[in-house]
Order: C-alpha cells, then structure tokens, then sequence
C-alpha cells in the first residue's frame, strides 16, 4: 500500500514575515494590500490573528475594525519564493517523488523509504527539520492517497501531524459537513444542498447514476472520494502541465459601463497573451469572470474550433462573453482566462482551403526531410520549429508562477 505526505505550510505568508523577525512572533499579524485601497485585502494571517477574528479574503479595513492592534504587512513575494524553494529543497532530500501543487504546500511519496510506523517517524523528522532549519511551521497528512492525505493535513494545524486510513473514511469523513471535503467549494456545496447532500456520508450515499446526471464526470469524482477513493499518483512532472493561463484584477472603483469593461478587458486579455506567448501556448476554451458589487459571480466559456494566443483573438471572444453574459450590474473584479491550452510549437497545422497550397507547393521539401529522418532519426531535423524549451520569464501570476522555480 502506498504511503504519501501531505506537506501544508501553516500560516505561510505571515510564519515567513515571523522567522524573518521574530519581533512579530505571538502578535496579530496580517499580510494583505494597502488598507487605503478597496483592493485591499487579507492574503493571510497569523494565528493571534484569527484568533481575534481576522480572516483570509477580509477587507484590510474590516480586519482593523476587527482586531486593532493588528500589524498589516505587505507581501513579499520573492521573500516568499525564498522561502517556497528551501521548503521544497529539504522535501527532496528524502525521495525524489515530490510534487508541487502550490507554494506552500505538496505531495511526497515515501513508499519506497518507510514501512508502517515509521512513516510518523520520518513526519515528525520532516517537520522538525522545516521549524528547526527555516522556522516554519506546518501540518502533516498520512494516508494511501492524495485525497485523504490532503484532508488529514487539515484536521491538526498549526504542527499537526494526522494519520488517515481507508478503514477510517466512514467513521471520520462521512459526519463532517461536504463543504469541508477538500475539492467542494461555496458554489458546489450549495447545488449538493439542492439535493440534499449536506455531509461527506450523504454524498457517499447518493447513486453513482444521480451524481452523473447531476454534476457529470465530477459527481463521479466527488462520489468516489467520499469512499476515500483517489488514484492520482505522486507526480514530480506536473509542474509542466499548464492547464490554463488567466488573469484578473479587483477594481478600485465598480465597472458601470461597457466601454469601460471592455477597457479592462483588453487590459486582461494583453496580460493572459504575454504568458501564453512567453510559455509558447495556445488555447481554445476562453473563458471570463464577472463579479458584482455585491460579490455574486458569473463565470462563462467558449470552446472555440482553433487555439488562440494573439492579443486581439482573446479580447474579441472575451467581449463578446461579456457582452452577452453581463446583466448591467456593477462589477468590481473581472477576469478573462485561457484553457485547453497545448504547445503552438507542436500543434499541427490544419489541412484547410487556405493553407492547402502552401502545403502541396512544399511537398518537395517534405519529401527531403522525410528521406532525412528515414536515415538519420526523427529528430535530425524539424521544420519551423525550435527545439529549445521557452525560459518562461515572462511577467506572470505569483500563484502560477512559483512552479518555474522547480523546472529542471
């Protein structure tokens, strides 16, 4: 059986902004934007913080009213990185099965270097290493699968170290609310509810069949996981599987009205086409993000016949989902995203009425490189496209971004 860690930062940000001054240490402490700007708002918080109240996402000017002996921070996210990178650095000194999923937190694989007991031993080892060497502190998840180790990662914090085991699914899982199942969000929780699915056990106890027709391959997936069923393995090359390439911003003042949405929309749609070009991508899902004053959120797609990656492609289609999706009310946040994204320079080209000549005309040339690679191998030689990986140093998203530090 499989033994896999769930490695969670406790406190990230702000443990990183402790360790750096330990003046900080014991005191609330918050590491948000600035409290004169509406865009402010909570990254996250110590402890001490919450204690008094103060949560992730709350507006930097709530948080004071809340807790006014709080200390705002802003980030430093090369600080951060910093820190990601060492974290990252000790992980892999014990196997090479270490697999990223945020700058803080990721999966290790000791199947192959511990049996049975000694896996809490090598837990405590690890977590003593990261608090000794970094002053970090962070929770621990043991389990025979990503699933259950990410839940049981959650249920100690801070320097919680938490064994979960199959037999232990319907015992410890099925009584808590479905909301706290790792992968079910607000909006998703609230259609469960619709059908009465209101804890993890009710949602185990719903047919296979009415989670299909209800929530498609996801239900399914969701099902599954209730019975702590999750196949995914350990996989230190996820790193380079871009799935998507999005930006967004929150507005300093709502949006009222459709020239000026369209204003910020291109502003968007130059900043996702910068990291598309940069990591020579290109996608067909486009995709945008409207949220009203009042924090209600539209999210719509559009699956197009060919990948996009150029400026004005992304502005266009993210325009016209505007256009047609945007009920007249203010926004204060919106974003545009591309999916399905795959490499431009390994995408074949299409076959069509217009690029049909070009390709007969180089048939002499294709007939060339063929004998070519017959003799020499496939990859002798390859037409229009470089070989080389993109440096990806482009300006991009912190939160996606971290992951370019662990590219090998």
């Amino acid at each position: 059986m499989a033994i896999l860690f769930h490695i969670d930062m406790n406190c990230f940000y702000a443990s990183v902004e402790q360790a750096i001054n330990p003046a900080l240490k014991g005191k609330p402490i918050a590491v948000g934007g600035d409290p004169k700007e509406r865009r402010g708002v909570v990254v996250t918080c110590s402890y001490e913080a919450r204690a008094r109240g103060v949560y992730t996402t709350m507006r930097v000017t709530e948080a004071r009213k809340q807790c006014s002996e709080l200390i705002m921070l802003k980030p430093n996210f090369e600080r951060y990185r910093a820190a990601s990178n060492a974290m990252f650095t000790i992980l892999r000194e014990y196997t090479d099965l270490v697999e990223p999923v945020s700058i803080d937190e990721g999966y290790m694989d000791v199947t192959a270097i511990v049996h049975g007991a000694d896996a809490l031993n090598l837990a405590e080892d690890i977590q003593q290493r990261l608090k000794k060497e970094l002053d970090l502190p962070c929770s621990i998840g043991i389990a025979p699968n990503k699933f259950l180790a990410k839940m049981a990662s959650d249920m100690k914090k801070p320097m919680g170290i938490t064994v979960l085991r199959k037999r232990q699914v319907e015992a410890v899982l099925w009584p808590k609310p479905v909301i706290e199942m790792h992968g079910v969000g607000k909006r998703t929780a609230e259609k469960l509810a619709a059908h009465n699915i209101k804890t993890i056990g009710d949602l185990a106890a719903t047919s296979e069949v009415d989670m299909r027709a209800w929530f498609g391959k996801n239900g399914v997936r969701m099902r599954e996981k209730a019975y702590g069923i999750d196949n995914r393995a350990v996989d230190p090359t996820s790193i380079y599987d871009t799935k998507s390439v999005g930006n967004s911003t929150t507005l300093s003042e709502n949006i009222l009205s459709e020239r000026k949405l369209n204003d910020v929309i291109s502003q968007l749609s130059q900043r996702v086409a910068n990291r598309l070009q940069a990591k020579n991508l290109a996608g067909k899902t486009i995709s945008i993000q409207l949220r009203s004053a009042d924090w209600k959120q539209t999210t719509r797609s559009k699956t197009l016949v060919n990948a996009i990656y150029e400026q004005h492609d992304i502005a266009r289609e993210a325009k016209e989902l505007a256009t047609k999706h945007w009920n007249g009310a203010p926004l204060r946040l919106v974003g545009v995203s591309i999916s399905q994204v795959e490499n431009r320079q390994q995408r074949m080209e299409q076959l069509d009425l217009f690029t049909f000549t070009d390709h007969v005309r180089d048939e002499p040339v294709m007939n060339i490189m063929n004998e070519l690679r017959d003799k020499f191998g496939q990859d002798i030689i390859v037409r229009g496209v470089r070989v080389k990986k993109s440096t990806y140093d482009a300006p991009t998203s912190f939160s996606k971004d971290f992951l370019d530090d662990h590219r090998k």
